[in-house]
């Protein structure tokens, strides 16, 4: 049994040292959700999501929509654990993995086999638990001996095949998406594709944040909007 609740959640983000105009003019500029809540001592808070209460349980599969810079970003996070509330709570029941940040904890001078080692303990894999997917990460990777070699050998489309083959290695409960079905060329789309319904189909909560009406509305029958720290939940005819 999965489960995703926010209580009244507020997440800010401080920032130093910059002049309240600029700050103000930057947010406007690039249609941030943000808001500026206060000013002292030179720094600024910006609010990202303001009293956000939602629940979110087995066989849900929701859709962030919102400009850039709306939040979609740090709600996903705030889910994730990343970050956590200035005010409210997050209760989360059942494993979290993210498909977000390809790359994460990656290191260029590391072998392709010492990556994935190392990305996914991140992920919170137990050895065994990785080893028993290495074979499944080799196979859809494709780089064969290249995973001997230092990652900082790799072109960006090899690297691309690496990180995504251990970010999608998991099975978990509750699978959070940032944007991600655009990456590498088209032949390795399509194979992340299928890998991602795959795995969309085997878990109990999916969240998926992206620009992407059409794969959305594939994928997601539920859909909140982010508007300036603020979250609606919508109908699929209002995308």
């Amino acid at each position: 049994m999965a489960r995703l609740e926010f209580h009244g959640v507020t997440v800010q983000y401080p920032v130093y040292d910059v002049r309240a105009k600029s700050l103000r003019s930057r947010l406007v500029s690039i249609s941030t959700g943000g808001r500026i809540e206060r000013e002292a001592s030179g720094v600024q808070i910006v609010t990202a999501l303001r009293d956000v209460s939602f629940t979110l349980a087995d066989g849900d599969t929701v859709g962030l929509v919102g400009h850039n810079g709306a939040g979609k970003s740090t709600m996903l996070r705030t889910m994730a654990g990343v970050y956590h509330p200035a005010w409210g709570e997050v209760l989360r029941e059942g494993r979290i993995a993210t498909v977000f940040e390809l790359g994460a904890g990656m290191d260029s001078e590391l072998s392709g086999y010492e990556n994935i080692q190392r990305m996914g303990l991140l992920l919170g894999l137990r050895q065994h638990e990785i080893r028993a997917r290495m074979d499944d990460i080799e196979a859809f990777t494709q780089l064969g001996p290249f995973l001997g070699l230092p990652v900082r050998t790799y072109s960006a489309g090899m690297a691309t095949r690496l990180m995504f083959a251990v970010a999608t290695s998991t099975r978990p409960d509750i699978l959070l998406v940032d944007e991600v079905f655009g990456a590498g060329d088209a032949e390795f789309q399509e194979k992340a594709a299928r890998r991602m319904h795959e795995l969309i189909s085997s878990v109990s909560i999916f969240v998926f944040a992206s620009h992407d009406i059409a794969a959305m509305k594939r994928y997601c029958r539920r859909f909140l909007r982010l508007e300036h720290g603020q979250v609606t939940e919508i109908e699929a005819g209002e995308l």
